[in-house]
């Protein structure tokens, strides 16, 4: 059954990627020359994925720029004190 979502890059184990996948963030283990070139750890990604194989995946710019801007965003609060 094929599937589409998002998917995160969440690190690079040798030749593999880990990707969670989804809201429930489900670990999908793939080789690392099946992702978009220049694809790095923290990119996010529309994917389509049938069981725990990946059939596409493409950069998304866009949630990539959002999650940045989130993490940044965080990071300034806690630099001035605002997580207490």
């Amino acid at each position: 059954m094929n599937a589409t979502g998002k998917a995160v890059i969440d690190r690079f184990e040798g030749d593999q990627a880990v990707l969670l996948v989804g809201d429930a963030e489900r670990q999908l283990v793939v080789l690392r020359r099946t992702l978009p070139k220049g694809a790095k750890e923290g990119h996010w990604l529309r994917v389509e994925i049938d069981g725990a194989a990946l059939l596409s995946a493409t950069i998304d710019e866009d949630e990539t720029a959002r999650a940045r801007q989130r993490i940044a965003e965080k990071l300034e609060r806690l630099r001035r004190g605002g997580h207490l």
